[in-house]
């Protein structure tokens, strides 16, 4: 009995200690046949409740993307690439100061294949995972097709996908406020008494007013949706999000706004072809539904230098959406133009309301030109950092911000005067008001320049590693440098400056060796570039004061990236004998290390080692709760020194 009693125990504590190696997302394969010479490479992704797997598709800097690598492809050709059956959930991430993307639940991808005979196609997938407290590192899932004919078929997954629902009224919204502050440009705003005075000669009666203004309403809908729908249908959705990513894009359009900018401010004027507008006006004259049809074209050209800049940016940010997003975007941007104008159409009355024509549509006009010049500095921080030129770096960007809103507040307060603006006396409450606002944001951005967050504009500037004192303004070496065993301050060999100026080991020997030399603890932090959760425990608990006072005085600190991407050399690679899969990379060692010494495979996750290797107490995974985490560091801390 007790012999009985003793193996249950042991498979008890066997599976309990498994029970920590989680593999969240499930991979199916599976082959479509198209036509005789073509197939269709089925691959689906299914996730656990809770977790979420990142797309194809992510900026440089970010987690690790999902990507299909195809090693041993004969006698066949893959045409185009993998393509996902869903749009992605997209969130910005603080952490990383970029969107993310990523799918939920279930997703199928799918890879057209032509073959000549018998064909093969066979390689893997690298992916990685997240839930809200913890990150897989980057695991592989091998796939291998014999292409010969009689292929299986696979219902394409039926998934909904609220998430995406609700990035579609992120974007309507966004789009509609675009839409309205074009409607208050001298371009557009103007025209709306030209308009009803228009519709009050056609209309004899109020009942065709009020049909023939809801008529010019949707006219105007129709036209912006269809650009949406022709822009998504050219370059596809897919093509578009590629697009919104890549760094000539990025500079092409970066470019473009600083045109529209100065046009705005008055340095020029863009118009289209008289010939368009004349031919587009002759069209609207013959009456009728089809011409108020085109009368909605006509107005839509005649706006367009002020309304091109808005629409343009909105398909661009659409854009990294992917799906109908272009589309959804277009609908709340004319939404918004069409309603004012198809009521004022209907009701003519009403046009006394509204205000007069005058110098302050100029001057909305010019403060949309500083947004646009301001906003342009963000395709190319984008481009810079795709690049890796590190031109405009944090502190750059952020100068230039601090220069442009400046202006702005200049101009709010009549300090400087553009060309085309109205001469003023006085100046108006309003733009007082709004002025001391831009100004009140001018000295917000000032402390960004010593690495101060300054979260309200989180997202456009560059992280704050990609910056030229990563440690903040003046400082080359971490506070407390010291403390790592050197009288002379400086940092021990094999040592670099980590989050928050902590220094850190990469190399686990090297820091093992280090711990053994000064009589330390050796802290090992299983974390990930692309770790989302592991950013989080950095910026709440590393950034207390005591946390870095223990990791400086008492510990040595290692970080082991999962997801490093540095192959190793030739001779260094190996099957695990734990996991039976191939490492081929840094990242996949100290995967297959955190796996095979602790049987877990998340992170973040720490442990705490003495001079001999063993793991002092339990580890501790995420928790962003600074106090529990001390007191995890300073009970490892007690227990070392007994």
């Amino acid at each position: 009995m007790k012999r009985i009693l003793f193996t249950v125990f042991l498979l008890t504590t066997a599976l309990l200690g498994f029970s920590q190696i989680v593999e969240p997302v499930k991979w199916n394969f599976s082959q479509n046949k198209i036509s005789d010479n073509e197939f269709e490479l089925v691959f689906t992704a299914t996730m656990e409740d809770g977790w979420h797997m990142y797309s194809t598709d992510l900026p440089e800097g970010g987690p690790i993307k999902t990507s299909f690598y195809f090693e041993n492809v004969e006698n066949a050709e893959l045409v185009g690439e993998p393509t996902p059956d869903k749009a992605v959930t997209e969130e910005f991430d603080n952490s990383f100061q970029m969107d993310l993307r990523w799918f939920e639940e279930e997703v199928t991808f799918t890879q057209k294949v032509k073959v000549s005979g018998i064909g093969t196609v066979a390689g893997y997938v690298e992916y990685m995972s997240c839930n809200d407290e913890t990150c897989t590192p980057p695991m592989e899932a091998e796939f291998s097709f014999e292409l010969t004919g009689g292929a299986q078929q696979t219902a394409a997954a039926e998934t909904t996908d609220d998430s995406s629902n609700r990035n579609y009224w992120s974007i309507f919204f966004l789009a509609f406020l675009g839409g309205f502050a074009a409607l208050l440009t001298p371009c557009v705003f103007p025209m709306i008494p030209m308009t009803v005075s228009f519709f009050t000669k056609q209309s004899k009666t109020k009942a065709k007013g009020i049909r023939n203004g809801i008529w010019y309403g949707i006219s105007i809908i129709l036209i912006y949706v269809i650009l949406g729908t022709v822009v998504t249908a050219v370059f596809g959705a897919e093509s578009l999000n590629s697009l919104s990513t890549n760094p000539w894009f990025n500079l092409f359009f970066a470019l473009l706004l600083f045109v529209f900018a100065f046009s705005f401010m008055g340095a020029f004027e863009i118009v289209l072809p008289s010939s368009w507008v004349n031919a587009v006006d002759k069209k609207a004259d013959k009456g009728g539904l089809l011409g108020i049809f085109f009368m909605a074209f006509a107005l839509a050209l005649v706006s367009f230098s002020c309304t091109g800049p808005i629409v343009g940016a909105l398909i661009v940010e659409a854009a990294r959406s992917g799906g109908m997003a272009p589309v959804v975007g277009m609908l709340g941007f004319s939404l918004a133009l069409a309603i004012p104008f198809a009521l004022f159409a209907a009701f003519p009355g009403w046009l006394n309301s509204l205000p007069k024509s005058g110098g302050w549509l100029n001057s909305v006009k010019v403060v949309l030109g500083f947004l646009e010049f301001a906003f342009a500095f963000k395709f190319l921080s984008i481009a810079d950092m795709v690049l890796d030129l590190h031109i405009l770096e944090r502190e750059v960007y952020i100068a230039i911000w601090i220069a442009i809103f400046l202006g702005l507040a200049l101009y709010l307060w009549g300090k400087i005067k553009l060309p085309h603006d109205s001469p003023t006396t006085n100046l108006p409450v309003s733009r007082f008001v709004l002025g001391t606002m831009v100004f009140a944001f001018v000295i917000y951005m000032i402390p960004g320049l010593w690495g101060a967050p300054v979260k309200l504009i989180s997202g456009f500037p560059p992280p704050v590693d990609y910056a030229e004192s990563p440690l903040g303004v003046g400082r080359t070496q971490p506070a407390g440098a010291v403390a790592t065993g050197h009288s002379s301050g400086t940092m021990a060999s094999g040592m670099h400056i980590g989050p928050h100026g902590i220094p850190l080991f990469d190399d686990y020997d090297k820091a093992l060796a280090h711990a053994r030399e000064t009589g330390k603890p050796l802290l090992i932090d299983f974390t990930g570039k692309g770790c989302t959760n592991c950013r989080k425990m950095e910026d709440n608990v590393w950034v207390k004061q005591e946390v870095k006072n223990l990791f400086l005085e008492d510990y040595v600190v290692v970080s082991l990236y999962v997801d490093l991407k540095t192959k190793l050399p030739e001779e260094e690679q190996y099957v695990s004998e734990t996991t039976g899969r191939k490492v081929r990379s840094v990242g996949n060692k100290w995967t297959d290390f955190q796996i095979s010494r602790f049987n877990r495979n998340t992170q973040p996750y720490y442990v705490v080692l003495d001079e001999n290797e063993n793991q002092i107490g339990e580890g501790y995974s995420y928790d962003p709760d600074p106090d529990d985490f001390i007191e995890w560091l300073n009970e490892g801390l007690t227990k070392f020194k007994k």
